[in-house]
């Protein structure tokens, strides 16, 4: 079992969203080199923008703080999904791989969600 340093490399949904992130820095690499500073820089800075906020987030003492960066890296997962919804109309992202995104942006999305009912649940956190 691996050690960890810090406290949010055990949350799941870090470790997933972090999945993420590799899945569209794979995906990314054959889009247009028209879209180096678009889309696929819009993409990839969401993308890292998930797993940045729930670490962040978890170093925060209140129960007001953790759910905002919660919150905020829900954000960047949703707009990371509009993202790919776009490159997969623009044939940038084959089905498949807009597939792959769907499966993984669903399981931490659903994670998240539970991560806000706990914290939400906690008279401190």
């Amino acid at each position: 079992m691996r050690e960890y340093e810090f406290s949010f490399e055990k949350l799941i949904a870090w470790q997933k969203s972090k999945d993420i992130v590799l899945l569209i820095y794979e995906v990314t690499d054959d889009f247009p080199n028209n879209e180096k500073y678009s889309l696929i820089s819009q993409m990839r800075r969401s993308a890292i923008s998930i797993p940045s906020n729930l670490a962040e987030g978890s170093s925060r003492k209140s129960k007001k703080d953790k759910l905002r960066y919660l919150q905020l890296s829900y954000g960047s997962l949703m707009e990371l999904y509009n993202h790919c919804l776009i490159a997969a109309d623009l044939h940038y992202l084959s089905q498949i791989d807009l597939e792959r995104v769907r499966s993984l942006v669903h399981e931490v999305a659903n994670i998240m969600n539970g991560l806000r009912k706990s914290y939400s649940n906690k008279e401190t956190v």
